[in-house]
Formats: structure tokens, sequence, C-alpha cells
């Protein structure tokens, strides 16, 4: 499979992991967009939220739970953004769900 982000889950290439488990990979943006930038993807390849079931839903229950239980660790003290394109049009470039966790700034709505 020539997905990034299942290489980056599987190991086959370098990130700098904030978090992992059995589950899932928590690692910083590499463009980030805020001070605190994170990207939550499930190690299991789901396209997009557009590919969420009641199969595989329990994997977005288990981010958001993992995110509110590191959110110190993570440096998400002040209020943070948590935020998912689905397709090109919203701005999706990898095919694999991902969270972007988005802190440190004042961020601003609607965003771009």
């Amino acid at each position: 499979m020539e997905c990034i982000f299942c290489k980056i889950a599987n190991g086959e290439i370098k990130s700098d992991v904030v978090f992992k488990d059995e589950k899932i990979v928590i690692f910083k943006d590499l463009n980030p967009e805020a001070p605190t930038h994170l990207l939550a993807i499930p190690k299991e390849h789901i396209e997009s939220a557009e590919k969420i079931t009641s199969i595989n839903s329990a994997i977005v229950a288990h981010i958001f739970e993992k995110i509110s239980e590191l959110k110190n660790d993570l440096k998400l003290q002040e209020g943070f953004r948590v935020v998912t394109n689905c397709g090109e049009a919203a701005g999706q470039t990898v095919k694999h769900l991902h969270f972007h966790i988005l802190s440190g700034r004042k961020l601003d709505w609607p965003p771009g």
C-alpha cells in the first residue's frame, strides 16, 4: 500500500510520535499551522470520515478519548481544535482518516 499514514502507523516512515498504542498514532505535523499541530490517525486504514461505519466507528471515539486524556501532555490546556477534512474539495490531501489537533494560538472562525 502506498498510503503514507499507513507507513507511519507501521513504523516504516519515521515521525515525531507523541503517543502510540495498539489502535492509533498521534504525531507532530510536518507543516504546522499552529504552535501545537498534531495529527491523530487510526492504524487501520480508513480512507476518510465518509468511510466511518458502525463497524469501525469505535476508533473515532478512541481517538477523542485519548486526546482528552492526554490534553496536558499534548500542551492543549489553553483550548484546542480538532478538525478532519473529507475529500479534496475540503482540503484532504492524504486519503487516510486523520484528525488535526491545533492549539497554542487564537484559532479564528470560520476557518480558511
